[in-house]
C-alpha cells in the first residue's frame, strides 16, 4: 500500500513538472530545485498517511478513509508550501548556489500536485486493496467469540465487508468448545487458554468478542485476559440503531462512555452539505447537458411528449415538492398500474414489497435504458438548485408511502431526499421496502461530508457495473 502510494505521488510530480514546462513558465526558479520540492512533499505526505494509520488502513471505513486522506494532502501541502514560500531553499541546494525561492515556487505545479494526489489515489488504494485481496495477503487474521447466532453474522459481515481487512480465522462459539465441550463448565482462564494457543498456531494478534448481551462481569475476565495476549481487542456493543461512525470513546473518570455526534444538528456541517450540492451540480449540470438534450429527443421520438414526468415526494419535513424525470413510461401510467393490480394479485404482491415491478409493461423502450441506468433521474439535479433535493440522501418516498414508512418517517425526513443515496448504491431495485427504510435510517444517523463523497463516487460503479436499477 505504501509502495503503490509512493509511485503514484512520484508520477503526479513529475507529470506536473511536464506540464508546467510546458503550459507554464519557471521564470527564476530553477527547475532541479522542483525536484527536491518533490521529495519532500512526497516524504511529508506518506509520513502523515503513517501517522493517520493509513498504511495499511484495517477497520477503516471508506468515509473515514476518505476524511484522513484529504487531511493528509491538506497537510503535506500545507507543509510545503509554509516551506517553499518562508524558508528560503538555498541552503538544501546548495550546490545551485544561494537562492531565494520566496514567492517563486511555480503556483501551476503545486496545483498540480495538490489536485493529482487529492483525487488519484483513493482510486489507486481501492486498486490495491483489490489486488491484494485478490492474492489472498489483505487483511489481518482475527479470531471472533460468539454467543450463538452472534458470532455467524459477525463472520459474514467482515466476509462481505473485506475491505475493512478482518479476515475470520476461526469462530469460537461461546457455549461450546472446538471439541463440543460446554464452556460454561471452564473458567476463564480455561477458555482463553483455549483461545490463546489456537491464536498462537495461527499467528493472530486480534480478538472480537461478538457478545454483545453477555453480563460486564463475565466479558471484563476475557477481556482483561484477552489484553495480554492480543494486541488488538474489539467488542461488538449491544447498541444495535444507536451507533454511527462518529462515535468517540470517552474516560468517565475510569468509566467508558461513548460519545455520539449527531452532524445533522450541526449547522456547519449542514451548510458544508449545501455548498457541495450547488457546486457539483453546477459543474456536473453542465458537463451532462449534451446527454440531456440527446435524452431528450430520445423520449420525444418514441412516444412524443411530454418528456419529462413530474411526481410529488416526500421533501424536508414531509413537505412535498414536485420531483422532475425523464418520462420513462406510457402516458396515463397510474391509471394502468391501478388496473394491473386489481387483476392481478402476483404484480400486486410484488408491488407491495418493492414498491415497483420488474418487468412493468408500462415502461417504454427508452425508458427501460434510462432505468437500468438511473439517467432518467437527471433532470433532478434542477431539484438540487432549488434546494428541494439533495445529491446524496434517502430515497424521495411517494406521499402515499408515508404510512409504510411509520416510526422512521420523523427520523428520515430530517433532511432533504437525494438523487442517489445508500440505497441507490447497495441494494438498488434488488431491496425490499424495508431494507431502503433501514439503510436510509442508518444514512441519515452516520451522515457525513466524507460519506456523501464516498456514496456519489460508488454511484458510479453501481450504474455502469452492477446496473442493478428497474
Amino acid at each position: 500500500m505504501l509502495f503503490s502510494d509512493a509511485l503514484l505521488a512520484v508520477l503526479v510530480w513529475l507529470a506536473g513538472y511536464e506540464l508546467q514546462s510546458i503550459f507554464g513558465r519557471w521564470g527564476d526558479f530553477p527547475r532541479p530545485t522542483a525536484m527536491v520540492v518533490g521529495v519532500f512533499a512526497v516524504a511529508v505526505w506518506i509520513g502523515l498517511r503513517s501517522l493517520m494509520g493509513l498504511y495499511p488502513g484495517y477497520g477503516l471505513s471508506p468515509a473515514e478513509r476518505l476524511r484522513r486522506h484529504t487531511y493528509s494532502v491538506v497537510g503535506a501541502f500545507a507543509a510545503v508550501s509554509f516551506t517553499t514560500v518562508l524558508i528560503p531553499l538555498g541552503f538544501i541546494t546548495s550546490k545551485f548556489g544561494p537562492i531565494d525561492l520566496v514567492g517563486r515556487v511555480p503556483r501551476l505545479l503545486l496545483a498540480l500536485g495538490f489536485v493529482g494526489l487529492l483525487l488519484l489515489p483513493p482510486l489507486v488504494q481501492g486498486l490495491a486493496r483489490w489486488g491484494l485481496w485478490r492474492l489472498g495477503i489483505w487483511g489481518r487474521p482475527v479470531v471472533v467469540i460468539g454467543n450463538k447466532d452472534t458470532g455467524v453474522r459477525t463472520v459474514q459481515l467482515l466476509e462481505e465487508e473485506w475491505e475493512l481487512g478482518y479476515v475470520p480465522a476461526a469462530l469460537i462459539d461461546r457455549s461450546l468448545t472446538p471439541s463440543g465441550n460446554l464452556l460454561g463448565s471452564l473458567s476463564h482462564e480455561e477458555v482463553m487458554t483455549q483461545v490463546e494457543n489456537l491464536a498462537r498456531r495461527g499467528g493472530v494478534d486480534t480478538i472480537i468478542f461478538a457478545t454483545p448481551y453477555i453480563r460486564p462481569s463475565h466479558l471484563a475476565p476475557l477481556v482483561s485476559r484477552a489484553s495480554r495476549s492480543f494486541r488488538h481487542v474489539l467488542l461488538v456493543s449491544n447498541l444495535g440503531g444507536i451507533t454511527n461512525s462518529a462515535v468517540t470513546a470517552r474516560d468517565l473518570a475510569g468509566t467508558l462512555a461513548v460519545e455520539i455526534k449527531y452532524n445533522l444538528l450541526n449547522p456547519w456541517a449542514r451548510r458544508a452539505k449545501r455548498i457541495l450540492d450547488f457546486g457539483a451540480t453546477v459543474v456536473g449540470g453542465a458537463l451532462v447537458l449534451p446527454f440531456l438534450l440527446v435524452i431528450a429527443l430520445l423520449v420525444y421520438a418514441e412516444s412524443g411528449r411530454p418528456i419529462f414526468y413530474t411526481d410529488w415526494r416526500l421533501g424536508k419535513n414531509g413537505v412535498p415538492f414536485p420531483c422532475i424525470k425523464f418520462r420513462t413510461m406510457v402516458p396515463g401510467a397510474e391509471a394502468v398500474l391501478e388496473l394491473m393490480l386489481a387483476e392481478d394479485a402476483g404484480l400486486r404482491e410484488e408491488y407491495v414489497r418493492y414498491h415497483k415491478l420488474r418487468a412493468d409493461p408500462r415502461v417504454t423502450r427508452v425508458g427501460r435504458f434510462l432505468r437500468s441506468t438511473s439517467l432518467d433521474e437527471l433532470p433532478q439535479l434542477w431539484n438540487v438548485l432549488r434546494g428541494e433535493m439533495s445529491l446524496v440522501g434517502p430515497r424521495p418516498y411517494l406521499p402515499r408511502e408515508s404510512g409504510d414508512i411509520g416510526d422512521a418517517r420523523d427520523e428520515i425526513l430530517r433532511v432533504p431526499p437525494g438523487v442517489t443515496g445508500p440505497w441507490q448504491v447497495s441494494g438498488r431495485s434488488h431491496a425490499s421496502f424495508t431494507d431502503r427504510l433501514e439503510m436510509d435510517i442508518h444514512y441519515v444517523r452516520d451522515w457525513s461530508v466524507w460519506l456523501d463523497l464516498v456514496l456519489l463516487a460508488s454511484t458510479i460503479r453501481a450504474l455502469f457495473v452492477d446496473r442493478g436499477a428497474y
